[in-house]
This record gives C-alpha cells, structure tokens and sequence, in this order.
C-alpha cells in the first residue's frame, strides 16, 4: 500500500514538472489572476473560490484532460532509484539490440551521404528558402529528384534484426511453454492469451453494438447507430477526454471522428505556429502535397524530441566539425530524431481523409506518433512494442490454429514473414480506409497497439482454408496479397468471441 502511494506521489509531481512548462499552465495562471477582479472571488475562501472559477469556466475539464494525457503515454512507476536508461527500457539485452540497430541505420545513412556526396544537413541558401516557400502548396508535383536516394531501411530488414534477438540470460530449455514456441520470434516476453485478450476488448464483444458491424445497410439505424451518434455528441460536448476514449471502443461515427481523435489526443483547436497553411499508394496520391509539407515538418521539430524518455530508441547524433565527443557541441539529426523508413508516410496518409487544415493534420499526426507508431520500429519488451507484438501473432496462431500454423511453417512460409508489414504500418495501405479508420478507432480507444497483432492472426483465420492448400512462400502471400475487401469489426469479433478456446 505505501509503495502503491508512494508511485502515485511520484507520478503526480513528474506530471506537475511537466504541465509547469506548458502553455495550458501560463494560460491557467493568466485566467487565476484575472479571475480577482471578479465579485464572487473573496480573500477569506481564495482557493476554492479560484477552483470553483475554473469548474464553471471549463478550465478545470482542460486541465483534467492535459493530466489524462500524460497519463496515457506516462511510463509505468520504476524504483526511485532505477537510472533513466531503464526508464527508456528495463532490460538490458534489448536497449543493447536497439543500440545496435541504430548504428546500423546511421552507418548506412552516412555511406550514402558520402557516397551521393551530400552534406547531411546544412541550412538552405536564401534563394532556396525563398523557393521553397514560393512552391509550398505544389510540393507533390514539383518534386525534386530523389531517385539516387535509397531509403535506410525497409521492414523486412528490420524483421531480420527481430529474429536474431535473444536473452543471453536465458536458456530455450528452461521452459516448456517457451521451448514450443516455433515462430520466428525467440525472446521470452508475456503476451495475451485468447481469454486475457477478450477481458481486456470486452467492448468488442458479440452483445455490444459495435461501428463497423451494426450500421452496416441491413441493420436498420435505430437498432445501435442513432443512439451511439447521440451519444458521441453529448461526448464532444463535454469535452472529456477519457469519456471520448471509452466511447470510441465501440467506434466513432464518421462525422465526429475528426474532433473525438483530437479530443483524446488531447489537441486544441488553436492552430499552431508551423509553416503549414510522398506516397505510392493509390488511396492516398491526392494528398502528396500534405505528406510533404507534414514530413518537412515533423523532420524538423524538435518538440518530438521529448517522446526519446520513454522510447527504447535515441536520436542520432552528429558533432560539429573538429568536435568530435564534446557534448556542447552535439546536435541530433534529424532535428526530431527521428529517421525514416521506406513506408513512413503511411502513417501520415490516412489522417488526410479527416483533416483538411494542415497545422491540425501536423498536430494530430505528431502526437500519434509519439504515443503509438514510434513502437513499430523500435525494439523494446513493451506490451505494445512491435517484438510483443509478433510475438502476440505468433503465440495465437500456433495455440489456436496449430495445423495452419505447422504447414505454412513446413512449406518455408513462415506467417510472419507475411504480416510483418501490415503491423509495422499499422495495417495503412493495406486495408481499405474506412476499415482502416475503424481499426485506429479502437488503438486510440484502448491505448494499445495489440489489436494489430490479434487482426493479423484474424485474417490468417479468414484465409485458413485457401492457405492450407499453399506449397510456397509466393503462393502464400499471393492468398494474402489483397485486403482491401475485408472487414475489420467481423473478423475481429470471430477471432476473439466465436472462436472455441
């Protein structure tokens, strides 16, 4: 119990120190004092007086969702004394293999840049800055030529990194479960079992009315679909981020998805000071023109530097020349530390379809990126890092599905190898958008990522019977190769509630 306390005392000055230098905190402070002038403010009861203020104005809800937000991305309580790597990650052998790995990526950054002969930053001459601004709403079409650069790196290699991880400390033989693990992934980690996983979606469940199933065309509206659109109503009008995050388990209706994401993730309707007033895929080629400006962007801000304190991951480093190793004189690059990988725009895209003024486009993609897409890429043992992850998908293919799982196994054609893209990019530009909307829904609903892995292992389930028929890798992923027909709430509703466990 005092331990219990003792965290939560812990948690709560961590969060204070944080909101202290934020812009809602001076707002607060400018609304107290000026809240003195008024008649029902008396000296004797200042305090509550101040606080009852800030109930009617609206501004204690702002500051109770700015708390939830933090809460939602707040790393679990470690010991006092736990150094701050081990805050980043509590075990040793993955910050290890995430150290490594970002060599590996800077290595091949930096042969490029010498091999291309390019500097890897430099600050654009006055004409060039000029021109940029000039071209800035026809950055798709007027491209500069990029067909020398390669990108650093595609998910399959960093699946290859993932299937060489280990835990030096332990031995396959130690446990039995573990040593009848036959997937790809081969580290120790605790994933959800079928049953854990319907406790924790049990808004998914067959007797909830769920977006998605229940306002399909024959399902008449008034049966679930008017009411939860009422609901999400009297939701936004609350402006209550956590009442908005349990609604939106059940799926957010089309027209209020914009402001219940934005709601969650906490982003006010003031535009921010960014310069805003990439992809092949075919669904999202009329918004190139954002994904170059929200990529130039975010490449740039240094704000998202902050989310490295609870990343597994660091941002790469560069001295400036003939300083080599003085740490005053160090600068990240990127600036936000972040460098991409072939299919990185995907996480942009999508948002294109909801928002259409770009500093909220900017703001919405930034902050979903450093509470959830960040663990796609990076090697960490947390619940919805990409390792648990593949490890989740593996486990439930292999428990509930043994005979697919041994023969796609036996003919070379490990699952995994296969599903590997659509998790790391969160399944964009593989399912269609309205389904993939859908499936976001619920990641921003239940905080986690770990609906990715148990959709994967659902539309193996969906393709069990066409895929037991395959005699090769190819003819594998050519029965996987198209999901853009598929639905999202059904498969996941049988896999988790009508499968026999």
């Amino acid at each position: 119990m005092l331990q219990e306390e003792s965290d939560l005392a812990l948690i709560i000055a961590q969060i204070v120190q944080k909101l202290k230098g934020s812009n809602l905190y001076a707002q607060l402070e400018r609304q107290a004092w000026a809240s003195l002038q008024r008649p029902e403010i008396k000296l004797e009861s200042l305090k509550e007086d101040i606080k009852e203020f800030f109930k009617i104005s609206g501004w204690e809800k702002k500051l109770q969702n700015a708390v939830y937000s933090e809460l939602s991305v707040f790393p679990l309580p470690s010991h006092p004394a736990a150094p701050p790597e081990h805050l980043k990650e509590p075990l040793v052998y993955m910050r290890k293999a995430q150290g490594s790995w970002e060599k590996r990526i800077l290595k091949s950054l930096n042969s490029m840049c010498t091999e291309l002969s390019i500097p890897l930053a430099r600050k654009r001459p006055v004409g060039e800055q000029k021109e940029l601004l000039n071209k800035w709403n026809e950055m798709g079409t007027d491209e500069p030529d990029l067909s020398l650069f390669r990108p650093v790196y595609a998910p399959k290699d960093f699946l290859e990194v993932l299937i060489n991880l280990r835990n030096p400390n332990y031995e396959n033989g130690d446990s039995h479960s573990f040593r009848t693990h036959l997937g790809l992934i081969q580290v120790p980690l605790k994933v959800k079992d079928i049953p854990e996983l319907k406790e924790f979606f049990v808004e998914l469940g067959l007797t909830a009315g769920q977006l998605g199933v229940d306002d399909s065309t024959q399902v008449p509206p008034e049966l679930f679909e008017n009411e939860h659109v009422r609901i999400g109503q009297k939701v936004l009008s609350e402006q209550d981020s956590a009442a908005a995050q349990q609604y939106i388990r059940q799926g957010s209706p089309t027209a209020l998805r914009a402001e219940l994401w934005a709601l969650i993730l906490n982003i006010s309707s003031q535009p921010e000071d960014v310069k805003l007033t990439a992809s092949n895929d075919d669904y999202y080629f009329v918004f190139e023109d954002y994904l170059y400006q929200v990529l130039l962007c975010f490449s740039r801000d240094t704000s998202v530097l902050g989310h490295f304190a609870y990343s597994s991951a660091s941002p790469p480093k560069s001295y400036i020349r003939g300083k080599l190793g003085l740490e005053e004189y160090a600068v990240f690059y990127p600036p936000n530390g972040v460098i991409p990988f072939h299919g990185f725009s995907m996480y942009v895209a999508p948002l294109c379809f909801l928002y259409h003024e770009p500093s909220k486009l900017y703001q919405i993609f930034r902050e979903m990126y450093v509470r959830f897409f960040f663990r796609l890429h990076s090697i960490s043992s947390h619940p919805s890092g990409i390792v648990s992850l593949c490890l989740l998908f593996e486990t439930l293919l292999q428990t509930y599905l043994p005979q697919l799982f041994y023969h796609l196994r036996e003919i070379g054609a490990q699952p995994l190898r296969i599903s590997f893209k659509w998790m790391v990019r969160a399944f964009s530009g593989y399912l269609a958008t309205d389904q993939l909307l859908l499936l976001w829904d619920r990641i921003l609903g239940y905080n986690s990522l770990e609906i990715l892995a148990v959709l994967a292992a659902a539309v193996f389930a969906f393709r069990a019977v066409n895929l037991m028929e395959v005699t090769s890798l190819a003819a594998a992923e050519a029965v996987l190769a198209d999901l853009s027909t598929l639905k999202v709430m059904p498969l996941l509703q049988i896999f988790l509630f009508a499968t026999v466990t």
